[in-house]
């Protein structure tokens, strides 16, 4: 009875402290409230009259738009539109005594705040400053404002660009427990879920929906996970489309005969192009220390296992017995020349001694010149065995790769 009296007595004072303002502020009403909300308020206590009931913070979560997301960090940057409200028991009044005023915005460092912050924070962001809550007669305090939220994720890249990310942002109180401060939603979690009214829509990364879940461990938080998509266009234009015709181009020239120039020619070229293709897809591919993307093994491994492209040319150099007959300068068979020179010089004569010993030299070179084709022959056939058992190898990779994006696709489209 003496505390109400007591207060009773205080709010009487206060009130003719007001009556007797002079000056320009004599028939402010929002001045008079304002000074009446303040008189005697204690901003570092729990505005609560009964120290056992717990102060309720309702928040809302409306995503913005996606800033960055940093793989190599593992940090996601966020703009977030952030609501909270709970009831203050000691910024109370009778609208009728200030001319029927329901709510009025006063500064933020006046008055009461509970101390929610997001688990999940790294980084201060360039929030802006909103100095001003709404405080309505029945104690209601509204606090919405801005949020630039740069928090901790983990990123995994692992089907990239058909990736999606889901990133949490976890409220809570820092200090106090539910006995003091329990955290509930401002909306259901199929609202939360659905709501895209104010999200950017034009940039890298879709927002497919918001997640939120009420958890209770001697502190109470609110979990929200934030489900994004990336779109993969500009990467299939500038990634995905030259590999596929690097490989298309690359299986066409298997089709040219192995000992022929041009497919040399034509293997360097596609070589070349492999290099700088590898030295853009090392630019463009995300970085991280935990794994690489799948897309990126695929086209290291094409590139492997694709066949050595300077196929050896085959020695068809050697010469045949009509370039051996041209070597004699004298057309048809050795035999009949060596038979008719005989009966010419005669046998045994110094003349045909040396004709013989040519004739002989010229022979066993022709003979080796034979085997040296037999050994040519055998490993160009040797060679088209592995060219064809290698084209093979190489279509099941393009295939498996092919397989890949198109499951990667499909896991992106249907989430």
């Amino acid at each position: 009875c003496l505390l109400g009296q007591a207060e009773m007595l205080w709010t009487c004072l206060s009130l003719k402290k007001l009556s007797n303002n002079t000056g320009r502020f004599a028939n402010a009403t929002l001045v008079r409230l304002n000074e009446f909300l303040s008189a005697g308020y204690k901003k570092g206590v729990r505005p609560v009259r009964d120290w056992r009931q717990s102060t309720t913070v309702a928040i809302d979560l409306m995503v913005y738009a996606i800033l960055n997301v940093d793989e190599k960090n593992q940090v996601l940057t966020t703009y977030v539109w952030y609501r909270q409200q709970w009831t203050d028991e000691f910024l109370v009044w009778d609208p009728e005594e200030f001319d029927d005023v329901k709510q009025i915005s006063i500064l933020t460092a006046n008055i009461w705040v509970p101390d929610i912050l997001i688990n999940e924070f790294v980084d201060v962001g360039k929030s802006p400053e909103i100095p001003y809550v709404y405080v309505g007669h029945t104690g209601l305090v509204r606090n919405y404002k801005p949020i630039q939220v740069v928090t901790a994720c983990s990123l995994n890249i692992y089907n990239f660009p058909y990736d999606v990310q889901k990133c949490s942002l976890t409220f809570q109180s820092w200090l106090h427990t539910t006995k003091d401060i329990n955290i509930t939603l401002m909306r259901t979690p199929e609202e939360v879920m659905n709501d895209k009214s104010v999200f950017m829509n034009q940039g890298e990364w879709e927002l497919l929906h918001v997640l939120s879940t009420y958890k209770e461990f001697n502190i109470s938080f609110i979990y929200h996970q934030v489900v994004i998509r990336r779109r993969p266009l500009f990467y299939t234009v500038n990634l995905l489309l030259p590999s596929v015709f690097l490989m298309v181009m690359d299986i066409i020239g298997f089709y040219l005969p192995p000992d022929s120039g041009e497919r040399v020619s034509f293997k360097i070229t596609l070589l070349l192009g492999y290099s700088v293709f590898l030295i853009i897809v090392s630019d463009t591919l995300p970085a991280t220390a935990i794994g690489t993307p799948l897309i990126g093994n695929e086209v290291f491994l094409i590139h492997r296992t694709r066949p050595d492209a300077l196929k050896k040319k085959s020695l068809n150099h050697s010469l045949s017995p009509d370039q051996g007959s041209l070597l004699l300068c004298v057309k048809g068979d050795i035999r009949s020349v060596i038979t008719h020179l005989s009966n010419v010089w005669g046998h045994g004569s110094p003349a045909m001694d040396g004709i013989l010993r040519e004739i002989t030299t010229i022979r066993q070179f022709l003979e080796k010149k034979d085997e040296s084709r037999e050994i040519a022959k055998e490993w160009l056939q040797v060679g088209y065995v592995l060219d064809v058992l290698l084209f093979r190898v190489y279509l099941l990779t393009v295939l498996a790769y092919s397989i890949t994006l198109g499951s990667l696709w499909s896991v992106w489209q249907n989430v």
